[in-house]
């Protein structure tokens, strides 16, 4: 969608006073009737779809199930959801778990995006005076010492997502990172793999040290090459990815794969190993964590380890509601924490390393053979 297109329906909406089911339809390109079946989880509807519906809405900052407000039935809960993520498609991902859950648990939700490290106690605290319910909070802000404070000053039930290490006042539904980057690792070495570059995820996100540290382990465990030099920083940005896979094809003696700490460092990574003429999975192999759209978008489809990131959306509207409910209801309502599987999933970017010699990296410009 255009940001003409975006901007014009957002004029439209604000003469009525706010976004409908039918400004969401309009900017998504698809027919309310669609847009209804997103949101309540029904009937069968493309991926590419959902993805549309979502990113409309969080353009517009609609409030799906406007409407339940007159259905009878329980009262309405109000849910921020306050969201800062480098990587489009892992946003999108939980918005469509967030969308279809909240239609179905009468949820009005509120959508605020906060960039991290600017000002997120006060956006929080902006958004805790739309007279919310509860907050769910994805990473990086799941993270976020500021954010976590002033949720407990304004006293209001709140769920994490994807947080390597939860904070005990408010609710998580997470993965076990550290055995799900072990998992893969030992994968790789399984199929034959001594140096396996790595490429570590943002600072900011307790996730990304945890994926370091099951790295790590399974490289200590399994005798493999533990040079610092194979570990790079990333920031979960592909941009990112391409500098770090461009840092780590640099050396002397390059690994034979590389493990990304998510799919868009991932997908660069094979991005670089195509421009320098090799191939993935025949010279490099290339695994990522994740498995968003981007995954089984490019060429070769991405090995990765799939972290359920619309499930784990919909339980945490799940949990964030039956807390509330039992705190409208005068019960003690401890946060829920919840651990959900992750799987690895092979397709074909990873394969034994080639038992021929490597295909030949592009001669320094400037050079000639001979």
């Amino acid at each position: 969608m255009t940001k003409a297109k975006v901007e014009s329906v957002q004029e439209e909406a604000e003469r009525r006073g706010q976004p409908t089911m039918a400004d969401v339809a309009k900017l998504a390109g698809v027919s309310a009737m669609t847009v209804s079946r997103v949101m309540n989880g029904k009937g069968l509807v493309r991926e590419s779809t959902r993805r549309k519906v979502a990113e409309a809405v969080a353009a517009l900052n609609y409030t799906p199930n406007q409407e339940a407000r007159n259905l009878a039935g329980s009262k309405p809960i109000r849910v921020g959801f306050l969201y800062s993520n480098p990587s489009a498609a892992y946003l999108s991902e939980f918005l469509v778990g967030l969308l279809s859950q909240s239609g179905l648990n009468n949820v009005q939700l509120f959508v605020e995006k906060c960039e991290a490290g600017e000002h997120e106690a006060e956006q929080t605290r902006r958004l805790v005076e739309n007279g919310l319910d509860g907050i769910i909070l994805p990473p990086p802000l799941c993270d976020s010492e500021e954010v976590l404070a002033a949720i407990a000053d304004a006293n209001i039930p709140a769920v994490v997502v994807a947080c390597g290490l939860p904070d005990s006042r408010v609710g998580a539904v997470s993965i076990d990172d550290f055995e799900a980057a072990h998992a893969m690792t030992r994968h790789m070495i399984n199929l034959g793999h001594h140096r396996i570059g790595f490429v570590v995820g943002h600072p900011n996100q307790t996730a990304s040290a945890r994926r370091l540290e099951g790295y790590r382990a399974a490289i200590a465990e399994q005798g493999a090459d533990a040079s610092e030099e194979l570990i790079v920083q990333g920031m979960f940005t592909y941009r990112s990815g391409l500098d770090a896979a461009e840092h780590l094809l640099a050396l002397e003696e390059r690994p034979t794969a590389i493990f990304a700490s998510n799919d868009d460092m991932a997908a660069a990574a094979v991005a670089v190993a195509h421009r320098l003429g090799l191939d993935v999975p025949g010279d490099l192999t290339v695994t990522g964590f994740d498995d968003t759209a981007l995954a089984t978008t490019i060429w070769p489809e991405l090995t990765t380890v799939r972290q359920p990131i619309a499930g784990m959306a919909r339980e945490a509207v799940q949990s964030l509601v039956r807390r509330v409910r039992a705190l409208r209801e005068g019960e003690a309502a401890e946060p829920e924490q919840v651990r959900m599987d992750f799987e690895l999933v092979r397709r074909q970017s990873d394969a034994a390393p080639r038992t021929r010699p490597s295909a030949l990296l592009p001669l320094a410009a400037g050079k000639r053979a001979g």
